[in-house]
């Protein structure tokens, strides 16, 4: 489908205006005029891909859509979007198109209409994320396969970038091979890029091993007194690592363990706290046990990886992980990533709302297991397609096909627990979810201060969401969706649950900077526009 979008920016190389043109409907031909501007465009667009010395297919593989998308590009008749430009100029490695400076990003969302055909689920940014920080501990050559092209993975890039990682993406963008130098520049480390994300944390890990001091910025407001954090430090601790925090930086000092084996409980079951457990316990000689593990799906990409490496691991997939760390990994190594649930869960709720016929093609079955059985309860009507392995060899995945379902409230209250059980971070799509539904659905958020109140926004699109606390809501279906203009809360699943909502609304829906959902989706809106979404990015 393609939205009626209007479309003015500056083109380098040669210089031309494009000019407001109303794009014709899809299967209407498109002005056979010569020089009309968007043609112009596609002619650039065309000529600076053969420069390269790419076919349209490859071209399209970069900017993660169809060879028949490139080729309506190239002959003038595609709708060009600001940030689809954008993506041009990167794939193509050249200022051909330059937009000027940037402003916050934008969606415009007409909603009200069922969504079509089949999509399919992307890499897992956590996982991503984990296995750059662990390609730290790899003296050879690691090459990740399928890795999610965002920002957040980006971020993590540029940090390892700064201190003498070679990282360098294959022709096509998907494969990452990244080279570990002898000497890590940790004096030249990105502060910039490390304080804008948490995942910096799961260096301290590797670092270990690495240096017998040694500094790491961190983003203000994360204090070694608070529950994400200390676990980390209790639980590297007994391998020599202390932690002091000073002025927006950890200054980590590193001692030689003091036994050959070690027996760890975390306090606390989470991931990027099991993910550094396993980091630091990969290159310690000995054997490490660590108990109350989280044996997420990330967790379970990253053991697979270190097995690659020669760590010896039992209990993949289990709360009790017994390490065998090995003081040298020096191997030559190819990973591809599995598949995102919680991507899964919000293409699954994109259908569900919009009461959709829609199959969601490579889901990560196994952690979505809990979330399909709540469903269920609700009244949601599925199939499954028999399951199949991921390229990773181990995880199970399904192709799950939606049919238009009336929902009812669940029994019991909705609210996470550590895997198996329901996913934190699929929490918030039940919100959207419960408002389809018919009665009234108490969601519960132990685990984050203060997120549900993101989800009372909600309200605004005409849902009926009371917050109880900062950690519970009451949410009362079924919504009469409409149309509203929101901005973007600073928190990455509401913000998405917002977007989900207006797919919902009839008319036309404004989401204002919505640069956060960036961090964790890749090429989210334009996905959405295949299956029969109207949605159009811009900028004030």
């Amino acid at each position: 489908m393609v939205s009626q979008a209007y479309l003015t920016c500056e083109i380098a190389w040669p210089i031309v205006t494009v000019t407001p043109l109303p794009l014709e409907p899809a299967d209407t031909p498109q002005p056979e005029t010569e020089g009309t501007a968007m043609q112009r465009v596609g002619a650039l667009v065309r000529d600076a891909r053969r420069h390269r010395g790419l076919t349209q297919a490859q071209l399209a593989e970069r900017l993660g859509t169809s060879q028949s998308a490139v080729a309506r590009i190239e002959q003038g008749g595609q709708n060009l979007t600001l940030d689809l430009l954008d993506r041009l100029s990167q794939a193509l490695d050249s200022e051909l198109i330059t937009l000027g400076p940037a402003g916050p990003t934008h969606l415009r969302v007409t909603g009200g209409t069922p969504l079509q055909g089949s999509v399919t689920v992307k890499s897992s940014k956590n996982a991503a994320v984990a296995l750059l920080c662990a390609a730290l501990l790899n003296r050879g050559r690691t090459t990740l396969r399928n890795v999610a092209r965002i920002v957040e993975v980006e971020r993590i890039l540029d940090v390892l970038r700064s201190i003498g990682v070679s990282a360098v993406w294959n022709t096509a963008g998907h494969d990452l091979t990244l080279v570990v130098p002898d000497s890590l520049d940790l004096a030249g480390i990105d502060a910039d890029a490390a304080r804008r994300t948490r995942s910096i944390i799961m260096f301290l890990g590797p670092l270990l091993h690495r240096a017998d001091s040694f500094r790491l910025p961190y983003a203000g407001g994360c204090d070694l007194g608070t529950r994400t954090v200390e676990p980390h430090m209790i639980a590297l601790r007994r391998f020599g690592l202390e932690v002091e925090a000073h002025a927006g930086e950890y200054r980590a000092s590193v001692s030689p363990p003091t036994t050959a084996d070690r027996t760890i409980v975390l306090t606390e079951r989470g991931d990027t706290v099991t993910e550094n457990a396993l980091l630091a316990a990969a290159r310690t000689d000995g054997t490490t046990t660590i108990r109350n593990a989280s044996s997420n799906y990330m967790v379970q990409d990253l053991v697979l990886y270190l097995q690659l490496l020669g760590v010896d691991i039992e209990g993949l997939g289990t709360t009790t992980l017994v390490v065998r760390g090995r003081p040298v990994l020096d191997a030559d190594v190819d990973y591809t990533i599995s598949e995102d649930p919680v991507e899964a869960m919000s293409l699954l709720t994109a259908g569900i709302v919009t009461r959709s016929e829609l199959t969601v093609c490579r889901a990560p079955i196994e952690f979505l297991e809990i979330e399909l059985a709540v469903l269920t309860e609700m009244g949601l009507r599925y199939s499954l397609s028999p399951e199949y392995r991921a390229a990773n060899g181990h995880t199970r995945l399904a192709d799950i096909t939606l049919e238009p379902s009336d929902l009812r409230a669940p029994i019991d209250k909705v609210h996470p627990m550590p895997f198996p059980g329901l996913n934190i971070d699929h929490l918030p799509f039940f919100a959207v979810i419960a408002a389809a539904a018919t009665g009234s659905t108490l969601i519960h958020d132990w685990v984050y201060d203060n997120r549900a109140i993101h989800l009372s926004d909600l309200t605004r699109l005409g849902a009926d969401v009371r917050l109880l606390d900062p950690h519970r809501v009451l949410v009362t279906g079924p919504t009469r969706w409409r149309a509203a203009e929101v901005v973007c809360p600073p928190a990455l699943r509401p913000a998405v649950c917002l977007l989900l909502g207006m797919l919902a609304a009839k008319g036309t829906s404004v989401l204002r900077n919505v640069d956060i959902i960036a961090r964790g989706y890749e090429h989210l809106y334009e996905r959405l526009v295949e299956m029969g979404a109207t949605i159009e990015v811009f900028r004030d």
